[in-house]
């Protein structure tokens, strides 16, 4: 299951790069960040960790909310033709120390896991024309059209800085209908843009592939491939976690999940599953417990379950047994919880009346 393909929309994820790398951008574009951070929940983890992820489902709200502050219908070409090209991300070292463009882009198409699970892009070359096309999950969700754009103008942007000028874009292909000013897409792209397209994609001449990398260097190359091997190892290795919540949530109602079920349901031997997760930096009673907390709490604040159903739907046998685990995990009392967070609320809708 660690293929993206393979994953259902609610279980991939993205790297807080891509946060840190819009935050700037936001501010220069002069939008009430402040508010965007508070309604989009975005942690200051997000913020600071560039080793943390973040759930992809989150790029809907995201850009409905930037959509709502800026009140721009092309907020996504906007922000990616602000967002800086250079930040120090080992994809980017990787792709100056290659030997030449094409190769740059090859190595990347190993290693772009680290940046998002929800996008795949591929290198077509058919004799003098190239292309990259770009496979996107969610499509269905309209509020992506600005993700989309905004991946699509950023790569164009960042492979005319690696190639010091020598990419020119001979089209651009966008699979949903053109939305807000068209004439910005023109000016932006600066080469034709098609709309409603069987697939997003930028075209250019394959002899661009052979451009050499000025900052070509093979001993770093080594270094940064090594490197982001590393990483790739480590996000894999959370793959695991994922698997496991998944048969958590599939069968938590049923009652108390063993490592022993959990496991058969997985196809794998119990001490395989076991070691998996110690080299993930956790373990099954950890993610157990993880879980039944995050449930516990999304029921206690956003529906009106009653007590002893939240104690039956998180798994729990006894609902003694439910308030000692969340009084541990909350320090708070399943029901103080509901009052606290229905306050916040109820203050948050006067504040906004």
């Amino acid at each position: 299951m660690s293929d993206s393909k393979e994953k259902r929309f609610s279980d991939l994820s993205d790297s807080s790069f891509l946060i840190q790398l819009a935050y700037p951008a936001l501010q220069e574009l002069g939008l009430d960040v402040e508010r965007i951070v508070s309604e989009c929940k975005i942690s200051t983890q997000l913020l600071r960790d560039r080793t943390a992820r973040f759930p992809h489902a989150a790029q809907v709200q995201f850009w409905r909310v930037l959509e709502e502050v800026s009140g721009d219908r092309n907020i996504g070409l906007h922000l990616a033709n602000v967002v800086p090209v250079y930040r120090g991300q080992v994809l980017e070292y990787l792709f100056l120390s290659s030997p030449n463009f094409g190769d740059g882009l090859r190595r990347a198409q190993n290693y772009q896991r680290l940046v998002t699970d929800a996008m795949q892009f591929e290198l077509h070359v058919d004799g003098d024309e190239a292309r990259v096309v770009l496979n996107f999950c969610g499509d269905g969700e309209p509020e992506l059209r600005h993700r989309d754009e905004c991946f699509v103008r950023f790569l164009q942007r960042y492979f005319e800085a690696v190639t010091d000028g020598a990419f020119v874009a001979r089209e651009i292909n966008l699979s949903h209908d053109a939305q807000g000013d068209i004439g910005e897409y023109q000016r932006y792209f600066n080469c034709p843009v098609h709309f409603g397209a069987a697939e997003q994609s930028l075209v250019f001449s394959s002899e661009i592939l052979s451009t050499p990398s000025s900052h070509a260097e093979p001993d770093l190359l080594k270094l940064h491939e090594k490197v982001a091997s590393k990483q790739l190892e480590r996000l894999s290795r959370q793959d695991v976690v994922g698997e496991v919540k998944q048969v958590i949530a599939e069968v938590l109602e049923l009652g108390q999940p063993s490592l022993e079920s959990v496991a058969e349901r997985l196809g794998m031997n119990e001490r395989v599953l076991r070691s998996r997760l110690t080299e993930a930096g956790t373990s099954f009673n950890q993610v157990l417990a993880d879980y039944r907390c995050v449930l516990a709490k999304r029921l206690l604040s956003r529906t009106d379950e009653s007590i002893a159903d939240v104690v039956y739907l998180t798994g729990f046998s006894e609902p003694s047994t439910f308030y000692r685990a969340f009084k541990r995990w909350t320090g708070l009392t399943p029901i103080e919880y509901r009052q606290q967070k229905q306050q916040k609320q109820q203050s948050s809708q006067t504040d906004k009346a």
